[in-house]
């Protein structure tokens, strides 16, 4: 018999799970119950888990297929493309010891760093899961916000204004990425372009989530730039609401496993003064192209869907 147990941890998002060992196959009866719980709480906590890269991707896969690693790294663990390590010192190594001062100054207000993940594509991840392998001591948390709550706390007319929008996205957001970087020629040799409902509807849940996040989104079409930055500013206020959102506080083990059409999250920005170490892995599953309330698709601008066989360009 299961011993899979849901806890909710906030009012409008987040749920541990206790009584599941996820390095083992789970029985039918507890995939539908995680994700029952995924589509009631957008994102689910295991603590003290012991996994290693394979044993994580088992995990997801019983869930749907996996993307590569991510649409700018070429270099996953070994054996394992499915895996993108989160680690600033490897980011470092990658991009150059200025890649987080360029990244700071290219924010425009306190919201940025919130997002959904690679948006950028046409058929942006269905889900994340993020496991901890070294984490520090003080500081390193990590925040998800309910984008479903963020919409219906909108008031009605400004919903139905909403649900006629679209948006591109793209890697910068507003502040396109210059190519004379690591990072920029990167970003610019794998290019991926994309325009999305405002609004999105959950393929499974049918609920409508606002879908807009200061990472990745670099304007509203079909408006005058003042008209798409104001829309914008409104949208982001809303969804760092934070009634909307729950705050994970990592120790080694921990798995947090998110829906990510209807959420978005914030990485910790209380580190970069501190000499520590942190480093997570993450996979993705593939997702599908959103829809919006009139039925309308997102569009393919520039890219091709991230997928299993993705292929990362890397300049000479």
């Amino acid at each position: 018999m299961s011993t899979l147990t849901i806890r909710p941890v906030a009012g409008h998002i987040g749920a541990d799970i206790d009584g599941v060992d996820l390095s083992r196959p789970l029985a039918a009866e507890d995939v539908a119950a995680v994700r029952q719980a995924l589509h009631r709480h957008k994102v689910v906590f295991f603590r003290g888990q012991d996994l290693d890269h394979a044993a994580q991707i088992a995990f997801a896969r019983q869930f749907g297929e996996l993307t590569y690693a991510h649409p700018h790294d070429d270099a996953p663990p070994a054996d394992h493309p499915e895996i993108f390590t989160v680690d600033p010192r490897r980011f470092e190594e990658r991009y150059g010891k200025g890649f987080q001062e360029e990244y700071r100054k290219r924010r425009y207000s306190y919201v940025d760093g919130w997002h959904t993940d690679v948006t950028a594509a046409v058929n942006p991840p269905a889900g994340s899961i993020l496991r901890a392998e070294t984490v520090p001591a003080v500081g390193g948390d990590t925040q998800w916000t309910n984008l479903v709550a963020a919409y219906q706390g909108l008031s009605a007319p400004v919903r139905a204004f909403v649900d006629t929008l679209r948006a591109e996205h793209r890697y910068g957001g507003g502040q396109r990425v210059e190519g004379d970087s690591e990072y920029g020629r990167r970003i610019n040799d794998n290019l991926l372009v994309a325009v999305h409902p405002v609004v999105r509807v959950h393929p499974e849940t049918g609920e409508r989530a606002l879908f807009v996040n200061p990472v990745f989104t670099s304007h509203v079409v079909d408006v005058t730039a003042v008209e798409s930055r104001r829309i914008l500013d409104l949208l982001y206020a809303e969804i760092t609401r934070p009634e909307y959102t729950v705050r994970l506080r990592w120790e080694a083990g921990h798995v947090a496993f998110w829906d990510n059409r209807v959420t978005a999250h914030l990485a910790p920005l209380d580190l970069d003064h501190l000499d520590v170490e942190r480093r997570l892995h993450r996979v993705t599953l593939i997702g599908d192209v959103p829809v919006g309330p009139d039925g309308q698709r997102s569009e393919l601008v520039a890219g091709r869907p991230f997928t299993a066989d993705h292929r990362v360009a890397v300049a000479s």
